[in-house]
């Protein structure tokens, strides 16, 4: 074997083309971890109980975290075009939103969006202050929503910012009007520089979810919580929800790591 190919073996995994100081070890060490975990889950019937039992709650979970992500995605795109805007009541209304929102914790919002304007929205609408209060999916996802909403107006607001002044410059020389330039030229654009972060916000919020068991809404933790009370096993409760919160956080980390790929991919 010639030096040339001795330096290359060190230097790259085993017919992979992959040096070995860029393997994803980290991923290689879940992996593991990932397996013998799932083994023992399976061999053991105390755990394979307690992960049905607490998957029913797994539903729920993902479904107010999509749905939440889905109008904070909205309402935080709005905001964001406010923080950029040039009319001071706007740009003063979206900065007033966004501070506050950020300035209070989110499980104080939680409970103030439970206790405070989803009763008051039910009143509103049905004229009885409950009857909204008993949707868990509503109950969930709007605070969620509200919070989430303020942390990704700053992240529209730093791709808008983010994209040369020389374009929108050429674009109004063109004829084009703020709107159309917003629209055609640096939205597009800034929404594919901020796609990484944007995917890191839906990560956190899934995990943020499990705040919502302490206003009583039947996800993920509180199906833990239930599952403590029932056995009292602290420790098979809490290992089996953090294993299912490990999967989809993981899952999720590698898709967003995936698109950053692409959108790098993208710009050569």
């Amino acid at each position: 074997m010639s030096a040339e190919t001795e330096r290359a073996a060190r230097r790259f995994g085993p017919g992979l083309g992959i040096p070995f100081s860029r393997l994803p070890y980290w991923l290689i060490i879940l992996l593991i971890v990932f397996v013998a975990t799932f083994y023992a889950i399976l061999s053991s019937e105390s755990y394979s109980d307690a992960l049905v039992f607490v998957a029913e709650g797994l539903r729920l979970t993902v479904i107010i975290s999509l749905a939440a992500y889905a109008a904070a995605l909205v309402l935080g795109l709005i905001i964001g075009l406010g923080r950029v805007s040039r009319n001071p009541v706007i740009y003063t209304l979206a900065t007033l939103y966004v501070e506050i929102m950020r300035g209070v914790p989110l499980l104080v919002i939680v409970f103030y969006a439970r206790f405070v304007i989803v009763p008051w929205a039910s009143a509103l609408l049905y004229g009885a202050p409950g009857v909204l209060t008993r949707n868990d999916f509503l109950t969930g996802a709007v605070p969620l929503a509200l919070g989430y909403a303020a942390y990704l107006a700053e992240v529209y607001r730093a791709g808008i910012e983010s994209v040369e002044r020389g374009q929108t410059e050429a674009a109004r020389s063109l004829g084009m009007s703020s709107g159309q330039t917003m629209r055609h030229i640096v939205l597009p654009q800034a929404v594919r520089r901020v796609l990484p972060p944007l995917g890191n916000d839906f990560i956190a919020m899934v995990k943020d979810s499990s705040l919502l068991s302490a206003i009583g809404v039947a996800e993920l933790t509180y199906w833990g919580k239930t599952k403590i009370g029932a056995s009292a096993d602290t420790f098979l409760g809490w290992n089996t929800v953090a294993f299912l919160y490990l999967i989809v956080s993981l899952t999720l980390s590698l898709l967003v790591k995936l698109i950053e790929r692409r959108s790098q991919y993208g710009k050569r």
